[in-house]
């Protein structure tokens, strides 16, 4: 998702340096938009007001930010570092301390919308920090968003992206499981879609996702591997909160089964194809 993001910037006439831990990636984004290239983070961000991070886990951001060529060695006094990884709060609240020892802010900022909504501009970004901050770097964010909120202090944004994650995990499975009983009823399930998405049961996984699903395509959008990922923060989070999240158990025992069929790759509305196993 970083790549198109990036893109956004450019074109928006940001001054852009991108690096990526995969060469060829910042290269081919040099193909397509203006900008330069670094060799490290800390040469990506020397000199740099702000600094954008997209990346996989805690363990990636913990190495682009303080590994032995990470980005904190290199910060501007004043700098904001944004980050728009899914990781735990608990990560998010550790970095806002240690940049704020260099003078500097820390942004929490998780995404929704997936690959299309970053190609699209039209991203979804739910942000946790200080206000000022927040403030101060809300227009670069809205380069590529349709909705850029600050939900509270850090760590607020990565709980509020929990929060998406098991709301989609839930309509995903429902989606799954009625597409899968019209057509073992023998309904034309093109049609109940048709008339369903007009009531109550509409959703943007149903609008967006039905025809491939329907077509066993499912190299669109977000990856299983990924969302495993998101839902096993919100699972630890909820533990340590108390919050009963029996319902994100039981898809994500779902989406290993989607695994070990092969499925790691596909996007998140694969859970389909376990029911027709």
């Amino acid at each position: 998702m970083g790549f198109p993001m990036a893109g956004w910037l450019s074109k928006a006439g940001y001054s852009v340096s991108v690096f990526n831990r995969t060469e060829m990636r910042a290269k081919k984004w040099l193909e397509q938009f203006s900008g330069s290239m670094s060799q490290t983070p800390l040469e990506a961000t020397k000199e740099a007001s702000i600094i954008c991070i997209c990346v996989g886990n805690d363990d990636d951001v913990l190495d682009v930010m303080m590994g032995p060529t990470g980005i904190l060695d290199g910060l501007s006094s004043g700098a904001v570092v944004i980050d728009h990884t899914t990781t735990s709060a608990a990560l998010s609240k550790r970095l806002s301390k240690e940049v704020s020892f260099r003078n500097c802010s820390f942004i929490d900022a998780p995404v929704s919308g997936g690959q299309q909504g970053a190609e699209n501009g039209s991203l979804t970004t739910m942000c946790g920090g200080d206000a000022e901050a927040f403030l101060n770097v809300k227009e670069v964010i809205e380069s590529f968003s349709r909705a850029v909120t600050l939900m509270g202090p850090s760590g607020s944004g990565q709980l509020c992206k929990m929060v998406n994650q098991i709301c989609i995990a839930g309509v995903v499975q429902g989606l799954a499981e009625g597409i899968n009983f019209a057509e073992r009823a023998g309904l034309d399930a093109h049609q109940v879609i048709d008339v369903i998405s007009k009531g109550a049961a509409q959703s943007w996984q149903m609008e967006n996702r039905y025809k491939t699903m329907l077509s066993g395509d499912y190299e669109h959008g977000f990856a299983v591997q990924w969302m495993r990922k998101d839902l096993a923060v919100a699972l630890e989070e909820g533990q340590e909160n108390g919050s009963a999240l029996s319902l994100v158990e039981l898809v994500d025992r779902f989406y290993a089964e989607v695994q070990d069929m092969g499925g790691s790759r596909w996007d998140t509305s694969s859970l389909l194809a376990r029911l027709k196993v």
